[in-house]
């Protein structure tokens, strides 16, 4: 199914700003097409005024669909379908014509002329399944006059609003609660749905005839509700917004309130006012905080036991004689620091996700810092390793430190000077790392398979065990120096 960026560039000659018009309906046409009944199909006129195409279409929550399939880049020829013809030729609303029938349904159609700045960029047609009509409630006749008022605003170029979406995750739809007032900000019908909303914040009695913005503030404390200007005019239906409002108590109740105003050309008549209710939303995300706290908590005692370990091999090293007994506590020092930075990365950060390129700077610091007396040795990175998962930055962390610690230790004399590149790169899921020096070099015939050193076997063991990657060790030239290659796939 083609999308609607596709449609447009490929049939149309819409301007951009007259596409972002159009997206701004469609991020509110489930209001439209739940308050109608009615399935919504937007209709794009092809560029060389042959037809139109069917660039979006969206189903009714509140009633039967008319559309069976997806109509959604379909052509109809000019002709075809008159009501389209006339609601682009005219610029009105056409409502005039028997009904069709499809798969034996009886479909009302209307056709509503889109307009921006004066044209008429698009139509939409509202498609009624008549089949089980009858009388409808007060409800439902509140649905209809309001989707009427919308439809009006849209052929008028008056709807919707420039930067207004009501497409994020937790916006009020017209099922939770639904409230028409008008042009004084009165409640002139409020849904059972919405009434259940208020009478959780504390109401008793009915909603018609108050002003909701004076009940509301009866029912919730001022530290419960925005600055008293963002609740008049959303409240209100002056302005094309949303605001939360709570109650406290044990269930901390919290509604969001969306308006939108509802106008004729010449004054404003009232709005529609859409509520939901998100207490157990904002409960789950005060969890979601208390945990992440949690979390970062736990990782940064993690990293201060890591360091007092440290601290303690480092004590017991300088108490030993023997020379490789100590250089092995050495050893544990850095393993264990490696370690404790990538937990105290994950401390500071809101998710258990590493920014692997402060750690790989860092590691190359701690290394370089405690190398044999008189070196001189400089680490450079290129690339970026990017965002890791915790797990994987763990294991890479004591991968690089052992490799960087390994060219430090053998590849140059006591004294000497020298240059450890790191080279990252991401490409088509996987992220190869390259570390290589200008010291003097593995044999030419070194395998890597074959090494028993312990920090060739704990290298060899992460990157094909842990990470699930390949490793590759092999002198870089003829002048000497040593190649390590890791090629290790991205967590999808």
């Amino acid at each position: 199914m083609p999308s609607l960026a596709e449609l447009v560039r490929t049939h149309t000659d819409l301007s951009d700003d007259e596409v972002a018009w159009l997206q701004l309906i469609l991020a509110d046409w489930q209001i439209i097409a739940d308050l109608s009944f009615a399935d919504l199909v937007l209709w794009l006129p092809d560029q060389g005024g042959i037809g139109f195409w069917a660039g979006a279409q969206m189903r009714p929550t509140t009633g039967p669909t008319a559309y069976v399939d997806d109509v959604v880049g379909t052509f109809v020829p000019v002709g075809r379908r008159p009501m389209l013809d006339a609601a682009y030729e005219q610029g009105r609303l056409v409502r005039e014509g028997d009904p069709e029938w499809r798969d034996d349904v009886p479909v009302r159609v209307e056709t509503i002329p889109v307009r921006r700045e004066g044209r008429v960029i698009a139509v939409i047609a509202r498609n009624t399944n008549l089949l089980g009509v009858r009388t409808p409630s007060r409800l439902e006749l509140s649905y209809l006059q309001t989707a009427a008022d919308l439809t009006q605003m849209i052929a008028a170029g008056l709807f919707p609003a420039e930067g207004q979406r009501s497409d994020h995750a937790d916006s009020p739809r017209v099922g939770d609660g639904f409230m028409r007032i008008d042009a004084a900000g009165r409640v002139s019908y409020a849904s059972p749905n919405a009434l259940s909303l208020y009478r959780r914040l504390g109401l008793n009695g009915d909603l018609a005839g108050l002003v909701l913005s004076d009940i509301t503030r009866d029912l919730v404390p001022a530290r419960s509700r925005p600055d008293e200007a963002t609740l008049s005019a959303v409240l209100s239906g002056r302005i094309h917004g949303d605001t939360e409002v709570g109650a406290s108590g044990p269930e901390n109740v919290a509604l969001i309130v969306r308006s939108i105003p509802l106008r004729t050309s010449l004054e404003h008549v009232g709005a529609l006012v859409l509520m939901r209710d998100v207490t157990d939303l904002r409960r789950r995300d005060r969890e979601l905080v208390t945990k992440d706290a949690t979390i970062r908590e736990i990782h940064h005692r993690v990293k201060n036991n890591l360091q007092t370990v440290a601290a303690l091999l480092r004590l017991q090293a300088r108490r030993i004689d023997s020379d490789s007994a100590r250089l092995a506590l050495e050893e544990a020092v850095r393993r264990v620091g490696s370690i404790a930075i990538v937990h105290e990365t994950l401390s500071t950060g809101d998710a258990e996700t590493v920014q692997f390129d402060e750690v790989a700077d860092r590691l190359s610091r701690m290394v370089t810092e405690v190398s044999v007396t008189g070196q001189q040795i400089r680490v450079s990175r290129s690339g970026a390793f990017g965002v890791l998962p915790s797990e994987a930055a763990t294991a890479l962390a004591m991968v690089l430190t052992e490799v960087v610690q390994n060219a430090v230790e053998h590849a140059y004399d006591e004294g000497a000077t020298g240059q450890i590149s790191l080279a990252a790169t991401r490409a088509a899921g996987r992220l190869r790392v390259v570390v290589s020096d200008d010291g003097r070099g593995v044999d030419a015939d070194f395998d890597a398979s074959a090494g028993s050193s312990l920090g060739l076997s704990i290298v060899r063991t992460l990157v094909e065990s842990e990470l699930g990657g390949q490793l590759a060790i092999r002198r870089a030239g003829p002048e000497g120096g040593t190649l390590v290659e890791l090629d290790l796939p991205l967590p999808s």
